[in-house]
């Protein structure tokens, strides 16, 4: 009896969980490979901790994919028609594949190459070498207002309390934050000593200074990106149909349209709006995208129509230091709610999360059944469809 192969390409938080689903789920005709370009899953959620001096945020895959999950370390180096193409030459056929290849740092700025970042591994390795190998006193400057700059600026804060951390943002910090987390957090901020200015957008980065908006410039020994993600170009390359950010296009089961083949998920695709407007690049949103997207290809595989996508989420984290935190309860949409938890409590719930989120993937993401998503966008008073 021929086998049905399934390819996941990538191996982040969206691609273990839809191979460890797939692998559950599937019969024994069925075969799942993971293809990725380290034999080694990262904790993306702790790069940031693992910059500022923590232990290393990476395990490997072994312990993370289903025993029957066969693992090729390659780059994918193109999609092809039922083949995968490696940087190397290999070819890896498939039946139907699984995209999942993730995100990492983007640019927007000239002399983004001058900082460093948290969002890879290499990058969060190569923080914490040039942190280490820092003066006393020396400027360390995060660039961006998100949940990424909050959570580094804080961490190198606390645990080097010799630097100056300064954390600059080009409007208000956290702004899909309630007005109650954005206080929060700002307290918590100024207590560990980080020095924060909002509305100050970084328009050059060069060696030991920035440039801002206005002509101004900051003093800085070490620049720290935490802009925006950009997603490989994977998906571009192989004629894959993709939106502006090169983003995997998809219709609302996560099919690529035209590739009955080819199922997206992560960071690196673009479900149609009307059911995906809310979902930001998250492992809270690429989890259960990995779980639609491998149900996507079960019900195929058993000649069933897929459900459309619908993804609620529930939280927004962000931890300030070891013992600090702050967690705000948000609506299915993502929008904020004003229930707040802060403090120890919210250091508490964070941490909980993230070493649930890894036996979540690895264990149980079988059984693994996420909040319903808000009404699609048609659907709402007042929107057009």
């Amino acid at each position: 009896m021929t086998s049905t192969r399934i390819v996941v390409v990538g191996a982040g938080y969206a691609g273990v969980t839809a191979a460890n689903r797939i692998r559950a789920r599937a019969g024994s005709d069925v075969t799942v490979t993971m293809v990725n370009p380290i034999p080694e899953f990262v904790e993306r959620i702790r790069l940031h901790q693992h910059a500022a001096g923590a232990d290393p945020a990476t395990r490997p895959l072994a312990e993370m994919l289903h025993r029957d999950v066969e693992v090729i370390v390659g780059s994918a180096d193109a999609i092809g028609d039922r083949e995968v193409v490696l940087a190397d030459g290999t070819v890896v056929a498939f039946d139907r594949l699984v995209y999942a290849v993730g995100s990492g740092p983007g640019g927007g700025v000239p002399g983004v190459e001058h900082a460093h970042t948290v969002s890879s591994l290499d990058g969060s390795i190569g923080l914490r070498y040039a942190l280490d190998s820092a003066r006393p006193g020396a400027v360390v400057t995060v660039i961006g207002g998100g949940l990424t700059g909050i959570e580094t600026a804080a961490e190198i804060a606390e645990r080097r309390p010799g630097l100056v951390v300064q954390l600059l943002s080009s409007g208000v910090l956290a702004p899909g934050l309630s007005d109650g987390g954005r206080d929060a957090a700002l307290r918590s901020l100024d207590r560990l000593g980080v020095d924060v200015r909002e509305h100050t957008a970084v328009t050059r980065i060069e060696p030991g200074e920035l440039t801002v908006a206005g002509g101004g410039t900051a003093l800085c020994d070490v620049a720290v990106w935490a802009g925006r993600f950009v997603v490989p170009d994977l998906a571009r390359r192989s004629g894959l149909p993709v939106d502006e950010q090169g983003r995997l296009r998809t219709d609302e089961t996560l099919t690529v349209v035209g590739r009955p083949d080819v199922v997206g998920v992560g960071d690196a695709v673009a479900p149609p709006e009307r059911v995906a407007h809310h979902l930001r690049m998250s492992c809270q949103a690429a989890i259960p995208l990995g779980v639609h997207g491998a149900d996507t290809v079960l019900a195929r595989l058993k000649g069933r129509e897929p459900k459309p996508l619908s993804i609620g989420m529930t939280l927004q984290c962000v931890s300030l230091g070891r013992a600090d935190g702050v967690v705000q309860v948000v609506r299915r949409d993502d929008s904020p709610r004003q229930l707040v938890l802060r403090g120890r409590g919210g250091a508490w719930v964070k941490e909980r999360i993230c070493r649930g989120t890894v036996g979540l993937i690895a264990k149980y993401a079988g059984f693994h059944r996420g909040m319903p998503g808000p009404k699609p966008q048609s659907e709402r008073v007042g929107v057009s469809a």
